[in-house]
């Protein structure tokens, strides 16, 4: 039998979510060690998006699936996040607010088994670099489609802030997957 029991890891992290971020990165560091029994029990990843595990006003788990050389754009939470990689490598750029926009702040690269945590603020986008999809585990401190807080996201190419949508989000995921689909075809 797997590790990775995804309604065990469900529950484990409705009880956790209480005790916050550092608890959460103790069970999706569990998780991500494991990597197989997730796949196990998620399925091999075949399409890219987004596939909603849990959700409620406290805490989501998604279970993401990006394209290959898929990049999102930048954009906050607003509640924290641990994200665990389970197959492929996610870079992400981490990004800061300043009079003129954003300006890039720093970088980070995730592989297999490797878990990343992300303050209620920070402001990153993600790259998927490989050729093959990369998947992850995500776990937020909030409802991720619905938070307390209004959310951003900024222009990829001319970094305009404007309010996050999840149908942006939705279609980017499409739009990637659509290129891979035609490259292979």
């Amino acid at each position: 039998m797997p590790k990775f029991d995804k309604q065990g890891f469900i529950d484990a992290c409705g009880i956790a979510v209480k005790d916050g971020q550092a608890a959460i990165r103790e069970l999706v560091t569990e998780a991500v060690s494991d990597p197989a029994g997730i796949v196990k029990e998620l399925g091999e990843p075949k399409k890219a998006g987004i596939d909603l595990l849990h959700r409620s006003a406290d805490l989501t788990v998604i279970n993401f699936i990006w394209s290959p050389y898929m990049t999102l754009i930048p954009h906050d939470h607003q509640m924290f996040a641990v994200i665990g990689l389970y197959n492929g490598r996610e870079d992400n750029v981490y990004w800061k607010r300043t009079d003129d926009g954003l300006k890039a702040a720093g970088a980070d690269s995730l592989g297999v088994g490797d878990v990343g945590t992300l303050g209620h603020s920070i402001i990153h986008s993600v790259t998927n670099p490989l050729g093959k999809f990369t998947s992850a585990i995500h776990v937020y401190g909030g409802d991720f489609f619905e938070p307390h807080e209004p959310r951003t996201e900024w222009d990829h190419e001319t970094l305009e802030a404007r309010p996050w949508n999840v149908e942006t989000t939705r279609r980017i995921f499409a739009e990637a997957e659509a290129r891979f689909m035609a490259s292979v075809a």
